[in-house]
């Protein structure tokens, strides 16, 4: 398998699933800019939609989107990183995923465009702190967003909000998230993804 990427940006998050997995897999680094692949290769070749992540699988085949790419992985290994197919725990894992996507992903990632205006900044901000409440006061309840254990989610929920840092948004007011971030930073995989991808 092959994980093409961006550091830092959402590909952290099944980055992090495949280090927890164990997986054998390769890295490349994509340029969001040029759209050009590290070996030098027209990413948009590899996925049309031009954006990271991107894993091309053993068979040649591409899969694309983060919550999907994290779904495949846990299911491939039959991982209890993600709950099994059918039950009520999965369902409330894709909920979640499905929740940080369109709550976090999208809102987070918008305070990146430097033409926002300072209204819309202003507006974004004070909705995702809403989210943020929110994801607070579940992690009030558990050490993790969907209970006691580590699952796909905390990745991808670690990766958004670790953006936090870049568009003004701190975390540091949410104790409860506060100290989820730093947990999951603690853990060996995570550490691994982040200085493989800082290399």
């Amino acid at each position: 398998m092959k994980l093409y990427y961006s550091a830092g940006a959402c590909s952290l998050s099944p980055h992090i699933v495949l280090r927890e997995l164990g997986n054998k897999f390769e890295l490349e680094a994509v340029d969001l800019g040029t759209k050009q692949t590290k070996s030098g290769k027209d990413y948009t070749k590899i996925n049309p939609k031009g954006y990271v992540p991107a894993l091309e699988l053993d068979t040649g085949e591409v899969l694309t989107e983060g919550p999907a790419i994290v779904q495949y992985l846990a299911d491939k290994a039959n991982s209890d990183i993600l709950p099994k197919p059918g039950t009520m725990e999965r369902y409330r894992a894709m909920e979640m995923l499905n929740y940080i996507t369109s709550e976090f992903h999208k809102s987070m990632g918008s305070l990146f465009d430097k033409s926002i205006t300072p209204e819309a900044r202003k507006a974004t901000i004070e909705r995702i702190s809403k989210r943020i409440d929110h994801l607070d006061g579940i992690l009030g309840k558990h050490p993790y967003v969907l209970g006691d254990k580590f699952s796909v989610a905390d990745a991808y929920a670690y990766t958004v909000l670790s953006w936090g840092k870049w568009v003004g948004v701190d975390i540091a007011k949410w104790k409860n998230v506060a100290e989820f971030m730093k947990r999951i930073e603690a853990r060996p995989a995570v550490q691994a993804a982040l200085q493989a991808e800082a290399a």
